[in-house]
């Protein structure tokens, strides 16, 4: 019996192996390449970052330099998933707070590092998600702690955050002008009746070359990137303008459909082409007697929407022409001019015309422009014109210009501002790393863990500004362990300092949409455990 027993006996201790190599090496496979994606960018975070020239495999050979992270990742060609979806991420950061498109990735890859050495410990990914959405959480609260409160009215702390964001960029050295600049265009678009809102749609910047980025100005009115139409002698410069918007063609008609009509007659001949003339002096008439005095045609594509007769007979009415003004700047224009576009002649009335001071042709480095100013009754639009020496330094100028816009917009919709230079980064990790130790399990060691890895933005601040690295994080540790909140990264002295006295400082909304976003996106990335190609 006893021999039985102990037969049987190995049959009910059987042990079960589950093979998980396969899951293993998917997740890291993602993790690598994330992770790669974050080392490509990380040098090109802080106001010493460097740039990264992107040059397009294609025979246009397109070439840009930036050192913004969502432009950078938005020109990679990933082929991995999980290194596409860090470049979505930033995609993110910049829909949701137009800045910090860098920092979020950096954070992302920073946390990814850490993710091996829990799992290889025994942390289910499950529980080092859900840890990472309590960090979120947790992280989140803490921002708001330090943060300070600000007013619209306040410009000189709106010029601050956006002096802040330029300092990261190719055009840091314009700053002095592009932040109040920036500031002053969002503040003009801003609608009382809707204070919380900024639409960045409100706001044209035209890019002409030539000049310094010196000579980039916000022009209270219009600008066209074109020239006045010269046939027949036109005017180039219209006093107390009455601007007409119109979307439809001052040519002579076709035919419903494709198809040609042959004439032989010269009688016949000479009856179309009196036709056509009179058909477009009638047309003018009516234009003219409506007081219009300056004309902006939309681009039409069924036929001309102008022809060499049709602008003879307005150049002789002294009408002012624009021609060729694209379908999707309608909206813009007639909101800025406070008029309606005019579909069809018959419609054309008085009460349908925009006016201003003045209406010239003036001359732009190489080119000519087309400059509306003194408009009556102006919506709430700006347009900025920017100006460059090349054509890599102009793109570059309006990207940045855009990422300051997105910062005063942060501004408007959250109204507080937090400390830069890496002063919210390592009060973060101190105090998620004390909370840590009041948790118990795997949670506390996952979130030990994965609060350490936010001190990977001062230590990338201070190691592309050509610091000591440990030495600055390790000083930075000490001073917010005395309690000094906004102690950051100088990196103009090389030393920590105060961060709110070298008035270093950026929207609430950057930093926690940013710990937000990249908690998430770890999150998904550490629980995928397979990947299934589908024909």
């Amino acid at each position: 019996m006893a021999a039985a027993a102990a037969a049987t006996a190995p049959s009910r201790k059987t042990e079960t192996y589950t093979d998980t190599k396969r899951r293993d090496d998917v997740r890291g496979a993602n993790i690598a390449a994330a992770r790669a994606v974050a080392d490509a960018v990380r040098t090109s975070l802080g106001p010493r970052g460097m740039d990264k020239m992107i040059s397009s495999g294609d025979q246009a050979q397109e070439v840009i330099i930036t050192n913004d992270g969502a432009t950078i990742l938005s020109r990679m060609a990933l082929l991995q998933p999980a290194a596409r979806m860090l470049a979505e991420l930033s995609r993110s950061q910049d829909a949701a707070a137009g800045d910090g498109t860098t920092t979020v990735v950096v954070l992302a890859g920073s946390l990814l590092r850490r993710a091996p050495s829990l799992l290889s410990a025994g942390a289910h990914p499950t529980a080092a998600a859900d840890a990472l959405h309590r960090l979120a959480t947790r992280a989140v609260e803490i921002l708001h702690t330090m943060a300070i409160p600000i007013e619209l009215s306040d410009r000189e702390s709106l010029v601050k955050s956006a002096s802040t964001a330029l300092n990261s960029k190719v055009v840091s050295q314009y700053s002095t002008l592009l932040s109040p600049l920036a500031v002053d265009a969002a503040l003009s678009v801003v609608d009382p009746a809707h204070p919380d809102l900024l639409d960045l749609r409100g706001i044209r910047i035209v890019k002409k070359l030539g000049g310094t980025v010196d000579d980039t100005e916000l022009v209270r009115g219009l600008i066209f990137d074109k020239k006045a139409s010269h046939a027949a002698g036109g005017p180039t410069r219209v006093e107390n303008a009455k601007i007409a918007v119109i979307q439809f063609q001052i040519s002579p008609p076709k035919t419903d459909i494709e198809q040609s009509v042959i004439v032989s007659d010269y009688a016949q001949m000479d009856r179309i082409l009196r036709e056509e003339r009179n058909y477009i002096l009638g047309m003018v008439k009516k234009i003219k007697v409506a007081g219009c005095n300056v004309l902006l045609i939309q681009k039409s594509i069924l036929r001309d929407a102008v022809t060499d007769l049709s602008l003879h007979y307005l150049a002789k009415a002294k009408i002012l022409v624009v021609k060729d003004v694209e379908r999707d700047e309608i909206e813009f224009i007639t909101k800025t001019l406070n008029c309606l576009p005019i579909a069809n002649i018959e419609h054309f009335r008085t009460d349908k015309l925009g006016y201003a001071d003045v209406v010239e042709e003036i001359s732009v480095g190489e080119g000519k422009v087309v400059k509306i100013t003194g408009i009556r009754d102006m919506g709430r639009t700006a347009t900025v014109l920017v100006r460059g020496s090349n054509q890599l330094v102009i793109d570059e100028a309006e990207r940045s210009l855009h990422d300051a816009l997105c910062v005063i917009r942060c501004l408007v919709n959250k109204r507080f501002l937090i400390a830069g230079g890496g002063a919210p980064e390592i009060e973060m990790s101190m105090q998620l790393a004390a909370w840590a130790k009041e948790l118990r399990g795997m949670e506390s060691y996952c979130i030990k863990e994965f609060a350490e890895a936010l001190e990977v933005i001062p230590y990338t601040l201070a190691e592309n500004a050509g610091l000591n690295p440990i030495s600055i994080v390790t000083e930075l540790r000490n001073r917010h362990a005395r309690g000094e909140k906004n102690a950051g990264i100088n990196v103009r002295k090389g030393q920590i300092t105060n961060i709110l006295e070298e008035n270093v400082v950026q929207p609430l909304l950057v930093s926690t949409s940013a710990i937000t976003l990249a908690c998430e996106c770890v999150r998904m990335i550490l629980k995928i455990d397979d990947i299934v190609t589908v024909r």
